[in-house]
């Protein structure tokens, strides 16, 4: 393997704020990030999931972070493995054994006794691992979750504040195989009593799980009552079990409890003592194959061929192929694969890197004519200690390696003609952070940072007393690498790169202003383009640098002053005083000084002694006050024209799907006239379709009316309607109706409001409303 190229160099800086976290670290690989930008630590009590926002409403330069938590279940995880009755008598039977070899292998076994007894008992989560975007009801991501007691569980954050339990998939598989006698097909050979102590041990091994991964999403074709085929997203997730079968769910999206298990199959995958799983997707020729990957704790990798029922587009391996076959005892801990595309061949292609102790092993996979090509080899020399964690950019194919001692190494892929070398390079977390070891590593989506577990390391040759576990975080872009990133970005939507925002954010509101070059690059993106995508960075930009303009409360604001009140007591005309003139002088004049000290401007007329220092401060605060004003009118410039885009695409929507605009609940009149109000918007697109609704509408208005008062409800304004009699409702930014209920939705990052969608409502106005935010392409809740 090659050394660090200067190409290649790295700087990483520390990124505020450090998390503490409430309990130990748990598990093997403790963190893992999500596409959706929420970071999950598996503790010993609960998993800590923090999600990470760029707030533009916030002035602050530290990482915004909002923390939640996903408890530990309180009761111990039973597997099924027979009637209540039947289990207990054999437990009994086998902890009272007089083979040593039974009993003791019974008691000490933390599967057949997790409740612990004179053991501590099993808390906390050995796993937790992510689902791609668009998977819960609110299109975001759902966490599966792994206990050390084996209990699989999946959750849902779908009001931000608490996450939902929606099913409990050890249960739900300890079921199916009880109704089976725990065979896994109808052919197999009837098994052994259940008092049989081998019998004992595998129907719970086929059932305890190591391992989870979540495929990519992918769409299946369901059969309507009037025999139509409709498309519908689907999701698999591969459980991979202590005996080596893995079962394969496939869930309807979006995914909301047991009612959406679609299927469970069961693979055999012959390794024994598995240890780590991934999924293989690669895409040939418009095809999609794919397969899973396994690692064994002895040191073999293969991959698995995966038929995927009902399922457009995928094709799979006709038999397994091994990666690695060697039983050299050094486990597979991590595996990672990542999709790349080859310079030299001309096609994509897949990278599969497994960590094995100090070890990394890779292995390139590649389709040609003459089949499915296999190059493979190690990475040696990158740690003195085995790897602990392992993590990748799967933009870029850069891989992440850390071991204990608050090392990690960056290997950066570089294609050869015949395979492909590694460039690395070291990062000493002790340069950072200090003296510190780490136990888990997680990039972000978009590369832009690196989380990193670290407790305190050794001082002068001596251990800490106490370990206090903490989440902090490394930059690993340059605030130059994610603008660029930003502007040439595949994906276009804000949301989607909050940590490369969040880059651009932090450097905005250091400096204060706008760098040049990306100010001119993104006006050259928007004259070339036109894409709405740029017109929202360009409002995001705006907005953080008014954040960064604003000027710091000198006082906290919740704190109620009660220098105020008594200014107001002693100033007030009208009051009465029996004090002589000098105490009032000296009253007047210490209302003043404390006004001086709160920074508060008031209008003072009194000796020239103000004046000096009074026209000096209105003097610097003139054209700061004129610069705000300046760049909160670009903001609402930028903003008025993401409204009217997406007004013309409701309107587009509005003709394509309504016979008789009547049979529509938008306002299409009043957003058309909204429309055409201003004389200098000009617009033929919108001119053209405006002329072909008011034609359909043919004189018609079928205006909103108030529910409490049934009076008119006129469009004058995106974001309220307000009635003759004054009743206020707040509109909603997707499709412009009022929300006149008590309850509706809002988007992360409070910019907009949208209601809730009704039975009544067609399909497309369903769909509209699943939108994102038209302003910061943040979800709606």
């Amino acid at each position: 393997a090659a050394g660090p190229s200067a190409g290649f160099r790295l700087t990483a800086l520390r990124r505020e704020p450090t998390v503490r976290l409430q309990h130990g670290a748990s598990g093997l690989e403790p963190l893992a990030w999500s596409e959706d930008h929420r970071v999950s630590v598996s503790t010993a009590r609960s998993i800590a999931v923090l999600e990470q926002l760029s707030d533009v409403h916030s002035g602050a330069q530290d990482m915004v972070i909002h923390r939640t938590a996903v408890p530990a279940p309180a009761a111990a995880c039973r597997l099924k493995v027979g009637p209540k009755k039947e289990v207990a008598e054999c437990k009994e039977k086998f902890a009272s054994s007089v083979d040593p070899t039974v009993s003791q292998a019974f008691m000490l076994d933390r599967v057949f006794n997790p409740e612990g007894k004179s053991l501590p008992p099993m808390r906390g989560f050995k796993y937790s691992s992510w689902s791609p975007l668009g998977c819960d009801a609110n299109g975001r991501c759902l966490l599966a979750a792994l206990t050390m007691d084996n209990r699989l569980t999946i959750h849902a954050n779908l009001n931000r504040l608490q996450w939902v339990h929606l099913v409990d998939l050890t249960e739900v598989y300890g079921e199916r195989l009880y109704e089976a006698s725990y065979r896994l097909s109808k052919v197999d050979a009837p098994r052994a009593e259940l008092g049989d102590f081998a019998e004992f041990q595998r129907r719970h091994s086929m059932q305890t799980p190591v391992r989870m991964e979540w495929s990519g999403i992918c769409t299946t074709q369901q059969v309507k009552h009037n025999n139509e085929c409709r498309d519908v997203g689907s999701v698999l997730l591969a459980v991979l079990f202590e005996n080596g079968n893995i079962a394969v769910w496939q869930f309807q999206l979006p995914f909301l409890g047991k009612e959406s298990i679609t299927s469970c199959n069961t693979i055999e995958s012959g390794i024994s003592s598995p240890s780590v799983l991934s999924w293989w997707e690669y895409e040939h020729n418009n095809r999609k194959m794919s397969g899973l990957i396994v690692g064994s704790a002895f040191g073999p990798v293969k991959i698995l061929p995966v038929n995927l029922k009902a399922v457009k587009g995928y094709f799979t391996l006709r038999q397994p192929v091994v990666l690695w076959q060697e039983m050299d005892q050094l486990p597979v801990q991590s595996i990672k694969c990542i999709p790349l595309y080859h310079p030299y061949q001309k096609c994509s292609c897949s990278l599969v890197v497994a960590a094995r102790g100090p070890y990394v092993f890779w292995c390139l996979l590649l389709i040609s004519k003459a089949g499915l090509n296999v190059h493979n080899s190690h990475v040696t020399g990158l740690h003195s200690l085995p790897i602990v964690s392992m993590t990748a950019d799967k933009q870029n194919g850069t891989v992440y390696t850390c071991s204990s001692d608050g090392k990690v190494r960056q290997l950066i892929p570089i294609f050869t003609d015949v395979a492909l070398k590694f460039e690395h390079q070291l990062i000493k977390l002790s340069e950072v952070f200090g003296s510190v070891r780490t136990h888990g590593i997680a990039v972000s989506p978009c590369g832009a940072y690196l989380a990193v577990i670290t407790t305190e390391g050794m001082t002068n040759g001596l251990h800490p007393v106490n370990k206090n576990y903490q989440v902090q975080f490394v930059t690993l872009k340059t605030f130059e690498e994610a603008a660029a990133q930003l502007l040439e970005s595949s994906v276009q939507n804000l949301f989607r790169q909050v940590d490369l925002t969040d880059l651009v954010r932090w450097k905005i509101l250091k400096d204060k202003h706008i760098p040049q070059f990306l100010q001119e690059a993104l006006d050259k993106k928007i004259e070339s383009c036109g894409s709405t995508y740029f017109w929202r960075f360009k409002l995001f930009l705006l907005r953080i640098l008014y954040q960064s303009m604003q000027k710091a409360p000198s006082e906290v604001m919740w704190r109620p002053s009660h220098e105020e009140a008594k200014i107001l007591i002693s100033d007030s005309p009208g009051m009465g005083s029996t004090e002589d003139d000098q105490d009032e002088g000296t009253s007047k004049q210490a209302s003043k000084q404390n006004l001086c000290d709160t920074g508060k401007a008031m209008d003072v007329d009194d000796t020239a002694e103000d004046s000096l220092p009074q026209s000096s401060d209105v003097g610097g605060r003139e054209p700061m006050e004129e610069k705000l004003l300046e760049i909160q009118a670009q903001i609402e410039a930028v903003e008025m024209h993401l409204t009217r885009e997406h007004m013309k695409r409701v309107l587009g929507e509005v003709y394509l799907h309504t016979w008789i605009t009547e049979n529509t609940s938008i306002p299409t009149r009043g957003v058309c006239d909204f429309l055409m109000s201003d004389e200098g918007y000009e617009d033929r697109t919108a001119r053209v379709l405006i002329g072909h609704i008011l034609k359909k509408m043919n004189k018609q208005t079928f205006p909103e009316h108030c529910s409490l008062c049934k009076e008119i409800l006129p469009f004058t304004d995106r974001k309220q309607a307000v009635c003759s009699n004054g009743h206020i409702w707040l509109r909603c930014f997707l499709t412009y109706q009022s929300c006149q209920s008590l309850v509706y939705r809002r988007c992360l990052l409070h910019d907009s409001i949208a209601r809730h969608p009704t039975p009544e409502d067609p399909e497309w106005i369903k769909r509209l409303l699943q939108g994102p935010c038209t302003f910061c392409d943040s979800p709606v809740f």
